[in-house]
């Protein structure tokens, strides 16, 4: 699936093939529509050990340390994330921080939390088809409110984007 999305952002092959291509994922839509189960029973955000957690919209990454410091992951994007010449849409990195903040709460044994506020630094390009390495940790602890920092770097330790953020722990009954 995921080279499917990389093709279909990439590939030029005229409208013949393209109108091909649309009868056969219609063909797959039906294959899978009577299959369609409720949020929290498809692998999506909840198959740890699927690429990217399951999810098609996360980049495939890898954890490779959650604990109560920390969470490590390898992570790759690819032509799918592409913003522009080769380099990672600057807005699917949010998108990356924010699922690290949500794993680093859960690997330090918090309660659910949501996002207060997520800011990011971009330091430099970040690169598609390279294994990069993410972390995230807690900075700090107030009541309900988790400070929380994470960073994106490439192989050479260049540092491609940090964040930091808010997680605010909900309360009973919230969803």
């Amino acid at each position: 699936m995921r080279r499917l999305q990389d093709l279909a952002v990439s590939a030029d092959p005229g409208s013949e093939t393209w109108v091909d291509a649309a009868t056969r994922a219609k063909e797959l839509v039906e294959l899978l529509e009577p299959f369609e189960a409720a949020e929290g029973v498809g692998p999506a955000n909840r198959v740890p050990t699927l690429p990217g957690s399951g999810s098609l919209l996360m980049p495939p990454y890898a954890v490779t340390k959650f604990e109560a410091d920390g969470v490590e992951l390898s992570v790759e994007f690819s032509r799918f994330h592409v913003g522009g010449n080769s380099a990672v849409h600057g807005g699917v990195l949010p998108l990356l921080f924010d699922s690290i903040f949500g794993m680093v709460i859960h690997a330090a044994g918090r309660p659910i939390s949501r996002t207060g506020f997520l800011h990011v630094d971009y330091r430099s390009v970040t690169p598609i088809d390279t294994r990069l390495s993410a972390r995230g940790w807690i900075r700090a602890v107030e009541g309900r409110k988790a400070f929380v920092n994470a960073e994106l770097r490439r192989p050479d330790e260049t540092l491609c984007a940090e964040a930091n953020g808010l997680m605010i722990r909900l309360l009973p009954g919230q969803p």
